[in-house]
């Protein structure tokens, strides 16, 4: 497996981005009945390495531009070989007390890095979904309980209502997380943004002590922010419940070239972030983040006569999880990798990168749709069509990969810029093929 995984890792810029149709047909290796006897390690992992390994999308490479995907860092995925090998369930300090000691060091070195309040609570979890999850059930927590309800224990069925207001320009998962715990959609209070996906705060309804607020730092499709500083403060002053949705765009906060971006998120009550983005961490790696920490301890708690609670750690009473990985170390072991001026530098190069490569594209004549203010990039190729024309034709290729979107109710293509191993040598090398399947698409559509 160590010698799989240095050949893989040693090869990864040198493999198509995406498979070609030999190597995805090799997966028919994999299209067996389970075997009667036991059989060698060995055997397996030749043949996950021989089948499998070809048949990977290489999203640890330098050229991998799709679904906001980080690469991995050495200390990160070296760490998580040996934790791997700890196999440690991180639920309980009696269970694990270096899960438990890791997750408490990484709580206080992310909240110091991204400048929120020093009793700030981290829950690790699979990705920011799941973070967003937890950090809205807090708010819808937060707001029942200081209106006199006891949410803990009559459950929702009688519960005040809630105003949820959220941006038109909102991930998809925060609506999923509405409806997961029990706010539905239809009732939610949609805000128009502006041409970059902001929130037009002008057109945020009045909030009161009954609102929860979702604000973004990082749209899926542009990469731009909410304003958050006059927000936050209204809302505050009013009792209400922020969460700010920051899934890669949070860490902007740590760079000190872009932390504008973030000014004013210390003011909201919960945050949402992943490693496996920005940081470049392995996956899963996400994680939930609280001012509240009582609250969020008490939203997510549970009980059993054999759950030994200790006056450590106990890492279950901050995730919806129980029995886990220690997935903490990764971002532990990027943290300590990086250092500060690390975390500052792969972020401000990420979006130096994503700027650069705007610029190659739109010399070249295609046309950038939003303000690069971090690493997304949203091209359009004159129509629709076209548009979806180019985006399969990259895919096809294997050079680079890169997914399609809508924007404004137009097709464009969306670049994401998150890996560390992208080099201004991999952006030349990817514009330059875009530009010649642009080239290639009108010349046939000329003749």
């Amino acid at each position: 497996a160590y010698k799989a995984a240095l050949e893989y890792t040693g090869s990864i810029n040198k493999r198509r981005v995406f498979p070609g149709e030999a190597e995805i047909r090799g997966l028919s290796s994999f299209e067996e009945k389970l075997s009667e006897n036991p059989v060698e390690t060995s055997e397996i992992i030749n043949q996950l390495h021989t089948y499998g390994s070809p048949a990977t999308v290489a999203q640890t490479g330098g050229r991998y531009f799709g679904f906001v995907c980080g690469g991995v860092l050495p200390s990160s995925l070296a760490a998580r070989w040996l934790a791997d090998s700890w196999d440690q369930n991180g639920a309980l300090y009696l269970m694990s007390p270096v899960c438990s000691k890791i997750e408490e060091i990484t709580e206080k070195w992310i909240a110091e890095l991204l400048g929120l309040p020093e009793e700030t609570a981290a829950g690790f979890v699979s990705g920011s979904s799941t973070a967003t999850i937890i950090g809205l059930a807090a708010g819808r927590n937060f707001l029942l309980k200081n209106a006199g309800y006891d949410i803990f224990g009559k459950g929702l069925v009688n519960a005040p209502g809630i105003k949820v207001v959220i941006g038109e320009g909102a991930h998809s998962t925060v609506f999923k997380a509405l409806s997961i715990i029990g706010l539905g959609n239809n009732d939610l209070i949609k805000v128009p943004v502006d041409d970059q996906g902001r929130i037009k705060e002008d057109l945020i309804p009045e909030p009161d002590k009954m609102t929860l607020l979702v604000l973004q730092a990082g749209n899926v499709n542009s990469g731009s922010f909410d304003r958050f500083e006059n927000i936050c403060r209204k809302a505050e002053k009013a009792g209400s419940y922020v969460h700010i949705d920051g899934a890669f765009g949070l860490w902007a906060a740590a760079c000190k070239e872009l932390s504008h971006l973030t000014k004013g998120i210390e003011l909201a009550d919960s945050w949402s972030v992943d490693g496996h983005k920005t940081l470049n961490t392995p996956y899963d790696s996400g994680i939930i983040l609280s001012k509240h920490r009582e609250l969020h301890i008490q939203s997510m708690h549970m009980t059993g006569s054999y759950i030994a609670v200790s006056d450590k750690r106990d890492s279950m009473m901050y995730t919806a999880e129980m029995s886990r990985r220690a997935r903490a170390v990764d971002a532990w072991a990027a943290l300590k990798g990086l250092g500060r001026k690390g975390v500052s530098e792969l972020v401000y190069e990420l979006h130096s990168k994503a700027v650069y490569f705007a610029d190659l594209l739109k010399t070249g004549g295609l046309e950038i749709l939003n303000n690069v203010v971090f690493n997304q990039i949203l091209v359009r190729f004159e129509t629709d069509e076209k548009t979806e024309e180019l985006v399969k034709r990259i895919q096809e290729s294997g050079i680079c990969w890169m997914g399609g979107s809508k924007w404004q109710g137009k097709s464009v293509i969306r670049i994401s810029v998150s890996s560390y191993r992208t080099t201004y040598e991999d952006i030349d090398v990817s514009a330059e093929d875009i530009l010649r399947l642009k080239d290639e698409i009108n010349k046939k559509r000329s003749g």
